[in-house]
């Protein structure tokens, strides 16, 4: 499978608030949010999260992130990678076949 068509999903059982431009994430388990688990994604995961819907491929997420901070597409493919690979790890996102992009 191409990696660039890869797409996430957000894990359901979780909390998430912007607060001052980060992302806060509180996984909920048993019905209470877990407080030794919140995570904190600054302006650029904060992007990426927003962008996670389960339909928008990573090639997608990637040309956003070198589009809005000016970076070159490689490192925006190593970061957003890393990134998600960190958020799937802890249970955060899932991958996902997403769905067939719509026709003109």
């Amino acid at each position: 499978m191409d990696i660039p068509t890869k797409c996430f999903r957000k894990e359901t059982n979780c909390v998430t608030r912007v607060v001052a431009g980060e992302t806060i994430i509180v996984p909920i388990k048993d019905r209470v949010g877990d407080l030794d688990s919140v995570y904190t994604l600054n302006e650029v995961g904060s992007l990426i999260w927003k962008l996670i819907d389960g339909r928008t491929r990573l090639n997608q997420i990637i040309e956003e992130i070198h589009r809005t901070y000016d970076v070159e597409p490689e490192e925006a493919k190593k970061d957003a990678a890393d990134f998600l690979d960190s958020l799937e790890e802890v249970g955060l996102v899932h991958f996902t076949m997403g769905e067939p992009p719509a026709r003109p």
